[in-house]
């Protein structure tokens, strides 16, 4: 998946500057996109990872 498609799937949940971690889980889950390349979209815009339990996001 690229770039473009997660930039669309967060646009869709209107996500701009935070999102927390079950969400990330449930996109990535849902899409069948790797959490590593959620956290690399968010970390390269930004957007804040908030609310996470396992430590998976930096």
């Amino acid at each position: 998946m690229d770039e473009k498609e997660i930039e669309k799937i967060f646009a869709d949940e209107k996500i701009t500057k935070a999102i927390t971690c079950p969400q990330a889980f449930a996109i990535a889950e849902k899409h069948g996109i790797p959490k590593a390349a959620i956290s690399e979209y968010c970390n390269t815009r930004g957007i804040k990872i908030r609310a996470c339990q396992l430590g998976c996001f930096k």
